[in-house]
């Protein structure tokens, strides 16, 4: 395959200054994300009882709906990246990505409002603090990502679909790590 049949590709080689500062972010949401989520199972090393008490206030089963849900958008993502796919196809992608995302949002914001209540609770220790920070800070990359997503779909150019593809996908990533370790561990 050449950069011809691969518009995706080409964009990313033309520039390698671009991929190098791309990788850059990765690896440092990747760290940030990382570094929150061991402080969170350090933590709750500390305080297992707190923390256990406090997960059973959490609803695992609308995390799994909501982890599906942010696959599938990471899927519609992916699928913007085809490179024999034409504009209209790239831009249904990328809206798809976003709509989907604009889904996790909503349903994580219903879990918030039904875990709220509770959150106050000295008896949980600093689980909901952190719960709330972890989670959270994932929420907005997925809310600031959805937006990127819609307007990369207004001009999809192969650069910066294949730019918002990697960072949407990283997203998925922390979310594939964080659901077990915050709502099942």
């Amino acid at each position: 395959m050449d950069a011809r049949s691969d518009p995706i590709a080409a964009a990313v080689d033309e520039d390698t200054t671009d991929a190098l500062l791309l990788w850059v972010l990765v690896w440092s949401e990747l760290a940030a994300f990382g570094i929150l989520l061991v402080g969170f199972l350090v933590v709750g090393l500390i305080q297992a009882d707190a923390f256990a008490a406090a997960r059973a206030h959490l609803d695992p089963l609308l995390a799994g709906i909501n982890t599906l849900v942010l696959l599938t958008s990471g899927w519609q993502a992916a699928l913007a990246t085809r490179p024999r796919a034409s504009l209209g196809k790239r831009r249904r992608a990328l809206v798809g990505a976003a709509l989907l995302g604009f889904a996790f949002v909503a349903i994580k914001l219903f879990e918030y409002s039904t875990e709220a209540g509770v959150a106050g609770d000295p008896q949980f220790g600093s689980f909901f603090e952190l719960y709330f920070l972890v989670t959270g800070f994932h929420l907005l990359h997925v809310v600031f990502g959805a937006f990127v997503l819609l307007m990369v779909a207004w001009r999809p150019k192969p650069g910066n679909v294949a730019l918002i593809t990697t960072l949407w996908h990283v997203i998925d990533l922390v979310w594939i790590v964080m659901f077990p370790l915050v709502y099942l561990v």
